[in-house]
């Protein structure tokens, strides 16, 4: 069905049909399932102690205030993540503020958190039948001042913890002025350091643990990216998601390159692969990844997964490709893991064949 109405969706301007599309999955289960959907096969994960019935997730900025929870689970998601939300409700920057690149199999958005704040989130989730794995992600409101971010994180993780599976805190998007700013130093821990605080006591609280994630922006340099992980393990954050929209523009043509805004799709996909490997060698298996940019195929999910992610996200690829490139990147992971179960077992024989050699030559000796 989609690829019969992408034609129709690509004439029209791209927020408009961004709305037209998330009306029509607003509609419910059924809709969405008659109109997108395609059988998913099981394929369980477990990420940050939540058991993910497929380890394809959809990514944060695609319905930001929770409009279509039941029409997007429909498709096939492990989990679903919504936001960034703000504590206030904001319009974002002005229009129009999403392109096509459409050669490049891409996108450029600068959106800004356009949403309708965290009350009106929190009531859709509430209103929603979904029972899986839900994320929602945190921003800052652009009218606060910097020296006051933190209090935004805080009410934002306060508002949702009751309603959501984890939190993701986001400072990697490029559209909201100086948010970039606390990926590092002193502003990161501190951010980190209070909503670590701020997750405990509501743990004390509520006699429940809410698992926190932060997205990271794909433009770190390899010295960012060790104070990064550092960060991130010092104060038990329990995921990362790789990455962000990228500002970089190598490979664009001329009239993209001078417009604000962050690229995701293709021309993100390598960068984003990179990043997942270079935090995969600073964090090991001990603080999953969820790889997130330019995916896709099947090609695409298998590259990150084997670069160190243990889930994956969705967004660009679901314009250009539609809702079976879900189907495809689960079947990848499926194969993705029966080869990681081969190679474990490999590695036990040999390791077993070597002892036994070595425990030969010990007796012959």
């Amino acid at each position: 069905m989609y690829a019969l109405l992408r034609p129709a969706l690509f004439n029209l301007e791209p927020e408009r049909a961004h709305h037209l599309t998330l009306t029509a999955l607003g509609r419910g289960r059924a809709v969405a399932r008659r109109c997108f959907g395609d059988r998913v096969p099981e394929a369980p994960v477990e990420v940050m102690g939540l058991r993910l019935p497929n380890p394809i997730g959809l990514a944060a900025g695609l319905d930001k205030d929770g409009t279509c929870i039941d029409g997007l689970a429909a498709l096939g998601f492990g989990f679903v993540e919504v936001g960034t939300v703000t504590p206030v409700a904001q319009a974002g920057n002005e229009r129009p503020r999403l392109f096509r690149l459409t050669e490049q199999r891409g996108l450029l958005n600068r959106f800004g958190f356009n949403n309708a704040g965290v009350e009106a989130l929190v009531a859709r989730i509430r209103a929603a039948d979904y029972d899986g794995v839900l994320g929602v992600n945190i921003g800052r409101n652009a009218a606060t001042p910097p020296e006051r971010a933190i209090d935004d994180y805080r009410a934002g993780l306060r508002a949702v913890h009751e309603v959501a599976s984890y939190v993701t805190i986001n400072v990697s998007s490029p559209n909201t002025a100086g948010l970039r700013d606390m990926q590092g130093g002193a502003g990161l821990d501190a951010l980190l350091a209070a909503l670590v605080a701020e997750r405990d006591s509501l743990a004390a609280e509520h006699g429940r643990r809410l698992p926190l994630a932060i997205k990271v922006a794909p433009d770190l340099d390899a010295a960012a990216l060790d104070a990064f992980a550092e960060r991130v393990r010092q104060h038990g954050i329990d995921a990362v998601i790789a990455t962000n929209t990228t500002t970089a523009r190598d490979g664009l043509p001329p009239r993209w390159r001078d417009q604000a805004g962050g690229v995701s799709g293709v021309p993100l996909r390598e960068r984003a692969t990179e990043v997942i490997a270079a935090l995969h060698r600073r964090l090991g298996d001990d603080i999953p990844i969820i790889g997130v940019g330019g995916i896709q195929s099947a090609r695409d999910a298998e590259a990150k997964l084997a670069a160190g992610a243990r889930a994956l996200q969705l967004y660009t690829g679901l314009i250009y490709r539609g809702p079976r490139l879900i189907r495809d990147c689960v079947e990848a992971a499926r194969v993705h893991t029966a080869r990681e179960r081969i190679r474990a077992q490999a590695a036990v024989v040999s390791g077993d064949r070597a002892r036994a050699r070595a425990g030969a030559g010990t007796a012959h000796r």
